[in-house]
């Protein structure tokens, strides 16, 4: 093993340490509101599987209030119309691995193979993820993220975010049109770089814009989450306009993969 991979894993396992020490301290002195216990929810509804494709593509271009997302694509509106039409013939715009939705990859080991010095990564949180508490506000794509706050230090985002590599690009996601939006420019601001991705949502939504994430050309991986999810059409359009009262979380050894992926591409 090279030097340098020695000094990456000493100091991946110290900001490990680090948390761990301060995750305990704060739970004891601290507790704040979350899920101790999952609520039984089950999947999407029958009724909200009905033509998903067609509800998503209708999403996209009718709750584009600001216009964000169609100026994007028409920067490339061919490339991305073809890419589009053909990720819609598919039966599944994804492959599944447990709570790991699969996009433009066959497996994890391919995503690590993508991470060089040509490669982009994103690593997104959905909103409904914070604690009650948080002090930048849930319906927000802001994160304080603050060193010894009591709440920040219980933040499975801040636990996320404190031992991703400093090259990713972290994202808040209060919305599908905001992260569409930002992964767009991402593509157009930098053409030689290859864009992946580690993002955590609902199953609704990794279920229902996979084709939007092939038409940019974008691989990577959508980590389901759990707990107070969105199910139905309702529930999710209420969800993207802030209304989410309810707490998400990844399971726990869910969340222990997502922190392998960020152990070995630091």
């Amino acid at each position: 093993m090279s030097r340098l991979k020695i000094l990456q894993e000493e100091k991946f396992d110290q900001r490990r340490k680090n948390w761990e020490s301060s995750e305990e301290i704060f739970q004891r002195c601290y507790p704040i509101k979350r899920l101790k216990k999952l609520p039984k929810m089950v999947g999407i509804t029958e009724e909200a599987k009905r033509y998903l494709k067609w509800k998503a593509l209708k999403w996209i271009a009718k709750e584009d209030h600001t216009g964000g997302v169609r100026r994007e694509i028409l920067k490339h509106p061919f490339r991305y119309g073809f890419r589009y039409l053909k990720s819609l013939f598919k039966r599944n715009s994804f492959k599944r691995d447990e709570d790991f939705y699969l996009y433009g990859i066959d497996s994890v080991e391919d995503f690590y193979k993508l991470i060089d010095e040509n490669s982009l990564l994103v690593v997104g949180f959905s909103y409904c993820q914070k604690p009650l508490e948080c002090p930048s506000g849930r319906f927000t794509d802001q994160c304080t993220n603050e060193l010894g706050h009591p709440v920040c230090s219980q933040c499975p985002i801040g636990k996320m975010r404190t031992l991703m590599p400093k090259s990713a690009i972290p994202l808040i996601i209060p919305t599908v049109h905001y992260i569409g939006e930002q992964v767009l420019k991402l593509a157009h601001e930098n053409p030689k770089k290859r864009i992946l991705f580690l993002i955590t949502a609902c199953e609704m939504t990794l279920e229902m814009f996979g084709d939007f994430g092939n038409m940019v050309g974008i691989q990577g991986i959508g980590v389901r989450l759990d707990g107070r999810i969105c199910n139905t059409m309702e529930a999710f359009a209420l969800s993207e306009r802030g209304i989410k009262p309810g707490l998400t979380v990844v399971l726990k050894s869910t969340e222990e993969r997502m922190l392998e992926i960020l152990k070995k591409v630091y």
